[in-house]
């Protein structure tokens, strides 16, 4: 094992160990706050607002402008790396600048920001999956596509499920139904939008917007290619553990 690969382990424990930590008290409580929220608000609202997150999701999931990288073959794990701190930098910044043009425009251009950032995550995860070496042409990649967004953007409680199916995920995947539709999209879409509200509703604000959308976009971004750094380097490991030995 070289080095990089021994600090890629330590690292990679360190984070295995923070997903699998009990929910805080705080975190509670804001899990429980958010239920009651969620209570008030009227079913044919929550309906809207799956629909609408499901659509855009099967959007970018299947749209053909975002199976546009093959996957790696032959690199080294550093090699592969490099290449996905380069992407995530890119997309870093340019969600950031996206939250800032949108953030200084109001309530309406705030808004508009939540389908544009949607899909530049997306489109960070299918390069990711790439550079791994894995075809997202593959439906059940793509669903480990979702789960890594989960992974990043759910409570606590949430994150210690989705994190037990990507740990045993080759036995996971082989019981998942045929049919993307089957996926839980309502609580794909409550636990993202429950995640991001305090971070994105000071966005709609006018004359603070634009700054608090430049560092809420950078900073969901930089959450999220960490947690699919660490997913599929649990991955490569298990895959390459004869060759590590």
């Amino acid at each position: 094992m070289t080095p990089y690969e021994e600090a890629v382990q330590t690292e990679l424990r360190r984070w295995q160990q923070a997903m699998q930590k009990p929910p805080s008290a705080v975190g509670r409580l804001s899990t429980t706050v958010q239920k009651r929220i969620n209570r008030i608000i009227p079913e044919r609202i929550h309906q809207l607002i799956t629909a609408t997150i499901k659509q855009m999701t099967r959007a970018v999931l299947f749209g053909a402008e975002y199976i546009n990288r093959l996957p790696e073959v032959g690199s080294t794990l550093p090699q592969r790396e490099a290449r996905v701190i380069s992407r995530i930098d890119f997309y870093r910044k340019a969600g950031a600048a996206e939250g800032g043009v949108t953030g200084a425009g109001g309530i309406w251009l705030g808004l508009a920001d939540f389908p544009l950032l949607l899909s530049l995550k997306m489109k960070l995860l299918f390069e990711i999956a790439a550079l791994y070496g894995h075809s997202v042409s593959d439906y059940r990649e793509r669903v480990y596509i979702l789960y890594i967004f989960q992974l990043a953007f759910s409570s606590q409680e949430r994150r210690q499920v989705i994190y037990q199916y990507l740990v045993n995920w080759p036995e996971h995947s082989r019981q998942l139904p045929n049919d993307i539709n089957q996926f839980d999209w309502l609580t794909f879409q409550q636990e993202y939008r429950d995640y991001i509200d305090l971070a994105k509703m000071a966005q709609l604000i006018p004359g603070v917007g634009a700054a608090v959308g430049i560092v809420a976009n950078y900073q969901l971004i930089s959450q999220l290619g960490r947690t699919a750094m660490n997913a599929y380097r649990m991955r490569w490991l298990e895959e390459n553990k004869a060759l590590l030995s």
